[in-house]
């Protein structure tokens, strides 16, 4: 799942021409360290939801990649 996850973020980025992070861990910011802005959040969110069948950002904003996966992980036990 972290690897799908880090695999939809990195698409974002090549689409606004940057390239992807090769070093992601559970601290990996979303907005300072991938440089999403509320966009690119919404694209992680649909994408996210038509992968996982997930919508993590139902509960709040979510701040790192780690809190990302908890919360995929959270959503497909339920």
């Amino acid at each position: 799942m972290e690897k799908a996850l880090s695999e939809i973020a990195n698409d974002i980025r090549r689409k606004k021409g940057e390239e992807p992070l090769a070093d992601i861990g559970a601290g990996t910011r979303l907005r300072a360290d991938f440089g999403f802005d509320s966009f690119d959040l919404a694209e992680l969110t649909v994408r996210i939801e038509e992968k996982f069948g997930a919508d993590v950002f139902e509960r709040g904003n979510i701040e790192t990649f780690g809190e990302l996966c908890e919360r995929v992980a959270r959503a497909k036990k339920s």
